[in-house]
């Protein structure tokens, strides 16, 4: 998942506290870029993008999403945001005296085309000093939306475990890896039944199920970047590419081009 990020982006607005003004927005087209370092804020942030494909990562998490998808942080989650190739980023801060009845994790979801109504529409205010009443009525809408998301699969749960990083950082460094838990079970000095309680333990998963995963996040990053999905596969250590659309489509729920296109 590595890329050159020539561009940093700083924006302050997840850092204002203020009642009054109970949501800001932020929208611009980015190509390359960044959040300019790892950071958190008061206020919760559900960002999104119209077009491109964005990596989000938090302490514990790690999410690639289309333009179908969006992320919420919650308050104070440290976090860093990555725009590979072009994206037309989208993204509001809610204020803490706000978040009562919200998510209190942070995860991506499925982008109902009302929420992204909503938002298309609280951009148009352009930040004002204080809402008008049928502006505070639209956010209240967006608010009662929100209290409903529900997590979406296209996540990647990491640990600062010392064996189990050293396997995933392995891993992530090698997408079309065949090894067996019992190579990197040596690899980290214990033994496969040890690595496979770990993996279990501390991400919820096993050592198989995380590497399937980490193998479809990367694929969902290299479609976004309008690669061909033959090479996408060979890539990802797939003898074909119908074998890739196979899995792709089993834990997805749709072929990889309609992932990329919706």
């Amino acid at each position: 998942m590595n890329n050159d990020y020539k561009t940093n982006i700083k924006v302050d607005h997840g850092f204002e506290i203020d009642e009054l003004r109970p949501i800001t927005t932020y929208t611009e087209s980015v190509q390359n870029a960044k959040c300019a370092d790892y950071h958190a804020h008061p206020r919760a942030q559900i960002i999104l993008c119209n077009s491109g494909i964005m990596k989000v990562e938090t302490e514990n998490n790690i999410w690639i999403v289309n333009p179908s998808q969006s992320v919420w942080i919650a308050s104070n989650e440290k976090h860093q945001v990555y725009f590979p190739n072009n994206v037309e980023v989208i993204s509001a801060f809610i204020d803490k005296s706000k978040l009562n009845k919200l998510p209190k994790n942070s995860f991506a979801f499925d982008t109902s085309g009302f929420i992204k109504s909503l938002l298309t529409k609280i951009i148009s205010f352009s930040n004002p000093d204080r809402l008008t009443s049928p502006q505070e009525r639209i956010f209240e809408v967006l608010l009662d939306e929100l209290s409903g998301i529900k997590p979406c699969s296209t996540f990647l749960p990491t640990s600062h475990n010392e064996r189990i990083k050293r396997v995933t950082d392995a891993l992530m460094n090698d997408y079309s890896s065949k090894h067996t838990i019992e190579y990197y079970a040596e690899k980290s000095c214990v033994s496969p039944r040890t690595l496979s309680r770990l993996f279990v333990k501390e991400l919820g998963m096993s050592f198989g199920d995380w590497k399937m995963r980490l193998k479809l996040i990367e694929a969902i990053k290299q479609l976004g970047e309008k690669r061909m999905i033959k090479d996408v596969a060979y890539d990802l250590g797939y003898e074909n590419a119908s074998s890739f659309i196979a899995i792709f489509k089993k834990h997805f729920g749709k072929t990889p081009t309609n992932y990329i296109i919706e």
